[in-house]
């Protein structure tokens, strides 16, 4: 344990997928074609938590979809890559552009197309009901599923190894 602690004393930006992490995978399509999706308000509010730590967030996914877009312009992420059949470039892409090393990057993923991203972070992190083979690759497994938590859990254990999480729930009590 005190190896991924230490992984997570090192993190600087963590990636989101957004499909089975930030929603439980389900896709929800009405008859106009309009895409719906479910987000967890905690998941959400965890996030904002981390960022207020100076932690940077992301997201690559590969779907592209307009209420992904507005979620993460409520939660004020501002590097959130779409459409991305390739997410490894994507990440190199951002890892540039922010001067990280991979071991200030965790990653968080749920199925196969995570994997090339999740080989080189440093804190691979598989939601509860990820593929067994992405939970296999990761260093630390969250206990809930994507879209019901596995999001604020992450999130709270970065703070918590960052001795942060006190300093910001302390502002509720």
């Amino acid at each position: 344990m005190q190896d991924i602690l230490g992984r997570a004393r090192r993190i600087r930006l963590v990636i989101f997928d957004v499909d089975g992490v930030l929603t439980d995978g389900s896709l929800f399509l009405g008859d106009d074609g309009q895409e719906y999706k479910a987000f967890h308000s905690r998941d959400g509010h965890g996030m904002k938590m981390l960022q207020h730590t100076g932690v940077t967030l992301a997201i690559i996914t590969g779907r592209t979809s307009a209420v992904v877009r507005t979620r993460m312009e409520h939660l004020g992420i501002a590097h959130v890559y779409q459409g991305q059949h390739d997410k490894l470039q994507a990440y190199r892409e951002l890892r540039k552009i922010l001067h990280l090393n991979d071991e200030q990057i965790a990653y968080v993923g749920d199925d196969l197309v995570d994997l090339p991203i999740m080989r080189r972070v440093g804190l691979a992190v598989a939601v509860a009901d990820a593929h067994p083979l992405v939970r296999h690759h990761s260093h630390w497994q969250t206990h809930s599923p994507g879209g019901r938590g596995a999001a604020r859990e992450l999130c709270e254990f970065v703070m918590e190894a960052q001795d942060t999480l006190d300093e910001v729930t302390a502002r509720y009590l």
